[in-house]
């Protein structure tokens, strides 16, 4: 599953950063510290790899 925006792909690499240890899980914050928790090491590589050309750094969440 590709990321959708750079941010997710930030989000996803910082995540996938402290579960391998190389960085601290308290230092995450929002997406990041609920992805680590939630997500494989593999699924957290293909979302972190996600190429960011050309997508939006943000994409905004329909409020239904």
């Amino acid at each position: 599953m590709p990321a959708k925006s750079k941010a997710q792909q930030m989000a996803a690499g910082a995540a996938l950063a402290a579960k391998r240890g190389e960085a601290s899980k308290k230092d995450l914050k929002g997406a990041s510290r609920s992805m680590v928790e939630s997500m494989s090491e593999q699924e957290l590589e293909k979302l972190a790899s996600t190429k960011h050309k050309g997508k939006p750094y943000k994409v905004e969440r329909d409020s239904h």
